[in-house]
């Protein structure tokens, strides 16, 4: 493991997987706005690439701006920049800085538009005590911190939310622990521009609550599709491999909304396989299909060679290749209703939200309903491995 983490390092540094891909800027604290080997390996995603504001939607009108890696809100009305993706079980940490005449807050499990701070959402406040009876640490209307401080300086939130079971810690302190017997199960993180100035950068989230959903001895919980050419089996090192085709693997579990998280391992150039997903059981590749697929145009990653991986095929083409043949990356789908949302190596490359028409066949239209998740064996050349491949059902609003 320690070779791999080292290896991976290597890689994003000199091959620019995450550093050239996002707004990455050194300073005084090192690189934001990037993942470690290690984090990337656990499963934490990068919400926010530094350059863009690709995942988020604005619910007011506010001069939400970038400038050298930073997310910046001076003036507009009072509202949320939130995530177009949901969270249910999570751990975030997020650095802000506000003045002393800030009132700010991180709003979690939020609704894009919540009627209060104590429905639609939890809000994780920034203010001095000046401002606000609920200063920074506190949760508004809820609970309220020990720190009063809006000093224009970086401090950093981390969070861990299961449940209705709320933990944060500021500057690595702990400040609230707070459970809430009647918890909201998923919704968006909201970033709140309402007094003042305020900025955020390094803003990195890990889906919690996930299960193994292969087991790494045999293939209990899958099924292969009868008559194919694909063959599937669990290397002595514990992957599963997906070799020629075509072919697919189908868990015998149905899933609606999801996350699901797995190792990929790609043994060819630019081979062609894909994850499907709510896939009606029993038929032959018949879901949403986020591809694998790893090569690129004239060396620009910005240029996906058949959508990229991370695409949503058919649907969304990756907006960057951000995985490599033979180096194993990571990749995170989550569904949540009609929105499909996917990060390789912690970079979100696809955010799409199916508005067809509904329909049983997600080929043909929306498919809410629950399906399987299946591996596919593409052609005579697929040659792939999977490992570490969790999932879990995401929870219902309330």
């Amino acid at each position: 493991m320690r070779k791999y983490l080292s290896f991976l390092s290597m890689v994003c540094l000199f091959g620019g997987l995450l550093v050239e891909a996002s707004g990455n800027k050194t300073g005084p604290q090192g690189p934001q706005n990037q993942l470690t080997a290690s984090e990337m390996a656990d499963g934490w995603l990068l919400l926010f690439d530094g350059e863009t504001l690709f995942g988020w939607k604005a619910s007011s009108e506010v001069d939400w701006r970038i400038a050298d890696g930073t997310l910046e809100a001076v003036q507009g009305d009072a509202g949320l920049l939130h995530t177009t993706t949901q969270f249910s079980d999570f751990e975030l940490r997020c650095d802000f800085k506000a003045g002393s005449d800030t009132n700010s807050g991180i709003f979690l499990r939020t609704s894009p538009k919540p009627p209060g701070p104590m429905s639609g959402c939890y809000e994780l406040n920034i203010a001095s005590s000046a401002q606000s009876p609920f200063p920074t640490g506190s949760l508004v209307g809820r609970k309220q911190g020990k720190f009063s401080f809006a000093d224009n300086r970086w401090h950093t939130y981390h969070i861990v939310a299961t449940g209705g079971h709320f933990l944060v810690r500021l500057d690595g302190k702990p400040v609230l622990d707070w459970k809430d017997p009647k918890p909201l199960g998923r919704g968006y993180i909201g970033l709140q521009k309402n007094e003042g100035p305020v900025a955020f950068r390094n803003i990195k989230l890990r889906p919690l609550g996930l299960a193994p959903l292969f087991n790494g001895k045999d293939l209990t919980g899958w099924r292969t599709f009868p008559g194919k050419q694909s063959r599937f089996s669990v290397t002595p090192a514990g992957d599963l491999q997906v070799f020629s085709g075509p072919g697919q693997l189908e868990t015998e579990a149905t899933f609606g909304d999801f996350v699901l998280q797995t190792e990929v391992f790609v043994d060819g150039d630019a081979l062609n396989s894909g994850i499907f997903f709510r896939s009606i059981p029993g038929d032959f590749s018949n879901g949403y299909e986020s591809q694998i697929h790893n090569g690129f145009e004239k060396g620009d990653r910005s240029r996906p060679s058949n959508a990229g991986t991370g695409a949503i095929f058919r649907r969304q083409t990756a907006r960057r290749v951000l995985a490599d043949d033979r180096i194993w990356f990571t990749k995170t789908i989550i569904c949540e209703g009609p929105h499909m949302a996917v990060w390789v190596n912690g970079f979100q490359v696809t955010d799409w939200t199916d508005r067809r028409s509904p329909d049983p066949n997600p080929r043909r239209g929306r498919r809410l309903e629950a399906g399987t998740i299946i591996l596919q064996g593409h052609d005579p050349t697929t040659n792939l491995r999977f490992r570490n491949m969790r999932v879990g059902e995401m929870k219902s609003r309330r």
